[in-house]
């Protein structure tokens, strides 16, 4: 998969867990949480959507690594090449 398809797939989900924001543009270089204004529990729903699609679990620990879309595409990206 490459990164662009990670991409598109976060975009997806996010979409789904933040549908009023379905159609926006997501700036990939902000944070997600405050850009689009999702609390923490919506973020975790997130990581876990992307987990059931990509199958890369996110631990706890490595939350400050996919604070935005391209750091969250990097970091998939990355794990799945491996």
């Amino acid at each position: 998969m490459t990164k662009d398809e990670i991409k598109k797939k976060i975009i997806e989900e996010i979409y789904e867990i933040a549908p009023e924001h379905e159609g926006e543009t997501i700036p990939e270089d902000e944070n997600i949480q405050r850009s689009l204004e999702i609390d923490s529990f919506d973020f975790l729903n997130l990581l876990t959507a992307l987990n059931d699609e990509l199958g890369v679990e996110v631990p706890e620990s490595d939350y400050g690594e996919v604070d935005t879309v391209e750091h969250m595409a990097d970091y998939f990206a990355k794990r799945l090449s491996k």
